[in-house]
């Protein structure tokens, strides 16, 4: 499961922008769709071959620079046949303002075929972020109110009311370039995962942005994500096309 695709899987697991407005923190909090000790267990596919699995969970708040803040994370693991021709061991971790619509401190640690340790500091006093990778200081790029990293976006999209036709647009960053993505709610449908049948939301990104990454010359969509649609509307498939082929990310448990 080469890394890149867990990367845009990660940064498109949602999206939608939001203001840079307050959250009323505490008050607002309670009317979430998630909270802390939420966890989420996906298993992944490589076409029909067993490939890994993917967590993502709520974990105890943090204070980044004196401000309070969610602390999401992603670990995602290649099995042992996997492991043979392509090793992944990544874990990313979002710091998200909880007083405002913004990121306040991205992380992604990769072992395996392509080892790496990136931090990605947030300065709003300058509208700025720098991105570390492996102990070296990388550029500092410009930023709108609001921009939000890969993983945080993943929470955002489950804060807003979900219907078709909607066009979600939002702006993010990864410390290497910002842009403003955009994803499509296409339509309502009705999803099973073994066995057991999901209302869900279809939801298209537009990958433009990313033709560094995917080099597709069709039409077909890169990457397709479900949303389960209730008061939680969490991703219970994911399904992203690359050029060696097809992997899918499916819900297997949930805590919350």
């Amino acid at each position: 499961m080469p890394g890149h695709i867990l990367r845009i899987v990660s940064i498109f697991l949602c999206g939608i922008v939001m203001s840079s407005g307050c959250w009323e923190s505490d008050a607002a909090a309670k009317d979430l769709p998630f909270k802390q000790g939420d966890r989420m267990v996906y298993q992944a596919k490589w076409g029909i071959v067993a490939a890994g699995e993917a967590v993502i969970e709520v974990l105890p708040d943090e204070t980044v620079d004196g401000v309070r803040s969610w602390h999401f994370a992603m670990t995602t693991t290649t099995n042992a046949a996997l492991d043979l021709f392509y090793k992944v061991r990544e874990h990313k971790e979002s710091y998200m303002d909880l007083g405002r619509m913004r990121t306040l401190l991205y992380k992604e640690k990769e072992e395996g075929n392509h080892p790496r340790d990136v931090v990605v500091t947030y300065d709003w006093a300058k509208g700025s972020v720098t991105r570390y990778e492996n102990g070296n200081t990388g550029d500092t790029i410009s930023i709108p109110p609001g921009t939000i990293d890969p993983l945080g976006l993943f929470f955002y999209i489950r804060m807003n009311k979900l219907k078709a036709g909607q066009v979600l647009e939002f702006p993010v960053t990864d410390g290497k370039k910002y842009w403003n993505a955009k994803a499509t709610v296409v339509r309502r449908e009705q999803l099973t995962i073994n066995g057991k049948t999901y209302d869900t939301f279809l939801v298209i990104p537009d990958m433009k942005r990313l033709e560094d990454v995917f080099k597709q010359k069709d039409e077909q969509p890169d990457l397709k994500i479900w949303f389960s649609a209730d008061e939680r509307q969490v991703p219970v498939k994911i399904e992203s096309k690359v050029i060696i082929g097809t992997f899918v990310f499916e819900l297997v448990s949930a805590t919350f």
